[in-house]
Parts: structure tokens; C-alpha cells; sequence
């Protein structure tokens, strides 16, 4: 978390929708071996706990049932030139969306892992449009090799610290001209976010 508290919040329906939104991101751990991350995709169970799933021999999985650990969800962010600053005589900065949860972990039974997958699968598919893929189109031959190669896990959250880092420094003039450079540059979603939550 970054420590200006000019790029934080404590809305927690905004940290929720955008752990909803992104739906991926790092497990990190540290091991008897050092320190592990593990990159996998993540559900909110709405009721300030994330759901994800790792391969049954990720170096994480044994050492997760009981751990506190961490887990990021990284937004957009882009490079942010002083050429969009009334100012020039400045230095280059990095605007960008994250955030960081901390909490104790729980090895799912088969059959929360088994709602997981499904609630996963619905999530994502709706995204695509057209014609849904169903689970039940996997042959349980299919379906019993990945269930038997993954284990899934529950955090319960006990911390949430996210960075909004959005140009707040900025006058609203000047992100305004932040604004259309990133659009133009290819980050109209770090733009975008930018309207909407710095006033």
C-alpha cells in the first residue's frame, strides 16, 4: 500500500467490486523454503472472504491451510509523462490500481471447491456473451483430472489496504489533460478510473 493517505480509501463496496471486476491475482506466502506467489483467479464470496484455487503442486499449497497470507489484485496503471502537466519542470510518475488483502486461509472441503469451480466458470463465461460453456459439457473422466489436480482455499479477510494512486496531486484541470493522455496512450481504463473516483 502506498503510504500517501491521499491514495487510499475506505469504501469497501468499491475494494469488493474491484476484486469482482479484475478477478486475478497473487497469493504471496512465505514458506519453510522462502518466500512463494502463486498467480491464480479469485472470487469474492461477498461476505469479506476471497476464494481461489492453486495446482495441487504449487509450492504454496501445503503450507496454506492455517497461514495468514497475502493476496494482490493489480487495476490499471500506466507511465504518466510531465508533458501532461502545466508545469514541465517535473519528474515522470506511475498512476495505478491495487489492492492488498491480508488474512488467515482455509483449505475448502471438495464440495466448496466443487461451488467455487461452477460459480467461476458462470462468472466468466456470462462475460463472453453468446453461448455459455457449461461444466457439465466436460466428460467426468474431464472433470474428476482437474478436480483431482487442485485445491481450492478460502481467505477470510482481515485487512484490506488499497491504493488509489490517480493523480490527486494534480489540480482537476491537469488531470483532465492526464485523462486524455492516458486514453491516448492506450490506458483509457486508468482514465476512466480516474474520472470516477477522484472528485
Amino acid at each position: 500500500m502506498h503510504p500517501n493517505p491521499l491514495f487510499r480509501t475506505e469504501d469497501r463496496d468499491l475494494m469488493e467490486a474491484l476484486v469482482d471486476q479484475i478477478g486475478f491475482g497473487m497469493v504471496f506466502l512465505t514458506t519453510p523454503d522462502g518466500p512463494r506467489v502463486a498467480h491464480t483467479p479469485l472470487l469474492s464470496t461477498g461476505d469479506g472472504a476471497v476464494q481461489f484455487h492453486l495446482a495441487r503442486g504449487n509450492a504454496l499449497t501445503r503450507h496454506l491451510e492455517g497461514a495468514t497470507a497475502l493476496v494482490t489484485v493489480n487495476g490499471p496503471d500506466a507511465y504518466v509523462s510531465p508533458r501532461w502537466y502545466a508545469e514541465r519542470d517535473a519528474v515522470p510518475t506511475w498512476d495505478y490500481v491495487a489492492l492488498e488483502l491480508e488474512g488467515r486461509v482455509r483449505r475448502l472441503a471438495d464440495e466448496g471447491l466443487e461451488a467455487f469451480l461452477h460459480a467461476l466458470i458462470e462468472k466468466h463465461e456470462k462475460h463472453l456473451g453468446e453461448t455459455c460453456w457449461q461444466a457439465q459439457e466436460a466428460t467426468q473422466v474431464t472433470w474428476n483430472k482437474l478436480f483431482r489436480g487442485i485445491v481450492g482455499f478460502e481467505m477470510e479477510v482481515r485487512a484490506w489496504r488499497p491504493t488509489l494512486k490517480l493523480s490527486q496531486k494534480r489540480t482537476p484541470e491537469e488531470r483532465g489533460t492526464i485523462a486524455a493522455g492516458l486514453t491516448a496512450s492506450g490506458s483509457p481504463a486508468l482514465a476512466q478510473l480516474m474520472g470516477q473516483l477522484v472528485p
